[in-house]
């Protein structure tokens, strides 16, 4: 029998699809055949920056592609997120960024160009740990109670510093004035190397940073730490109290996540997770992790990572909201 036109026509399209979903399974099965990029919320030399090029070489021998780390610093990471956000979900564009970038900037930021639950996806955690409260030894704080005694006797005239508005530092050190009455005006930073110079140099006295940038300059005496959050002392600073081992409750960790754009299938994420987990065991990473005063996290899924940036956005939002971040 004689096939009718629209038949053949039916035919002829079934066998093209067919064709390009053998020829996209093809491509993906060849995932990686280029390099791929790392951007880092973050400053050159900081803390995400030092993970990002800890990860990139063992991530590099398991994809056998180069990876390249790019680091994209300002807004709280806003403008890192946003270029990875809006960049091909093919797997070769990924982001590397704290958690405040990812849980505090739609609530200090509400006309983000991009919704980080929606546009990111979420592939692993990297590292788990708090920030340090730092202070120039010039002020002769020891402590968080030293601090808060000055910041009283002194109302506005104790400026501190965090690597941003909304940053987890910002948050932080609003909560503390929340909870003691202080007046202490907020200075942001941009880059966390800025932050650091200008406390070596007492333009400000006091601030928040990473968990790892200030230890070189606590140990050569250029800064003291008067205590560093989270739910327990960290590797590189157990002789520095927590906050809540001072009397203010503020137990929350941080951490760094790898997320790639929203569409990346999901066996490449997979992979990744798989990956960069792996990365982070091997002897000479986690070492390295350890050395950086963060601990290596649990291997979890994608999906249970994603599931516990939901319960710690309930947390830090929570917090940022009793700050009343929005109006600083």
């Amino acid at each position: 029998m004689t096939q009718s036109l629209p038949t053949r026509r039916a035919i002829l399209l079934g066998g093209m699809l067919m064709g390009l979903g053998v020829n996209a399974l093809a491509a993906k099965g060849n995932w990686p055949d280029r390099p791929i990029r790392l951007v880092v919320a973050g400053s050159p030399g900081a803390g995400g920056d030092i993970f990002a090029r800890l990860l990139a070489a063992p991530l590099s021998n398991a994809l056998k592609q180069p990876i390249v780390v790019e680091s994209k610093p300002g807004a709280n990471g806003m403008i890192a997120c946003s270029a990875v956000a809006k960049a091909e979900p093919d797997g070769y564009t990924l982001l590397l960024a704290p958690s405040s970038a990812i849980l505090l900037n739609p609530v200090v930021l509400p006309s983000l160009p991009y919704d980080p639950e929606k546009d990111l996806l979420p592939v692993a955690q990297v590292g788990a740990a708090g920030i340090l409260l730092v202070a120039n030894p010039s002020m002769g704080f020891k402590n968080l109670a030293d601090m808060v005694a000055y910041a009283k006797a002194n109302p506005g005239k104790l400026a501190y510093g965090s690597w941003g508005a909304g940053s987890s530092g910002n948050l932080a050190m609003e909560g503390i004035k929340a909870h003691y009455g202080l007046d202490m005006p907020h200075i942001p930073y941009k880059q966390l190397v800025t932050e650091s110079t200008d406390l070596m140099a007492n333009t400000i006295s006091v601030g928040f940073m990473d968990i790892a940038s200030p230890v070189p300059f606590m140990r050569s005496g250029k800064l003291v730490a008067l205590g560093q959050t989270g739910s327990r002392r960290w590797p590189a600073t157990m002789d520095v109290p927590t906050l809540a081992e001072q009397g203010y409750n503020f137990e929350a960790d941080g951490w760094y996540g790898v997320f790639a754009p929203a569409g990346t299938p999901p066996d490449i994420i997979d992979r990744l997770n798989a990956e960069i987990y792996r990365a982070q065991h091997t002897p000479d990473v986690q070492a390295s992790i350890e050395g950086q005063n963060m601990i290596v996290p649990e291997t979890i899924s994608a999906q249970e990572f994603a599931a516990s940036i939901k319960r710690d956005a309930v947390i830090w939002q929570g917090l940022a909201k009793v700050a009343d971040l929005k109006n600083m």
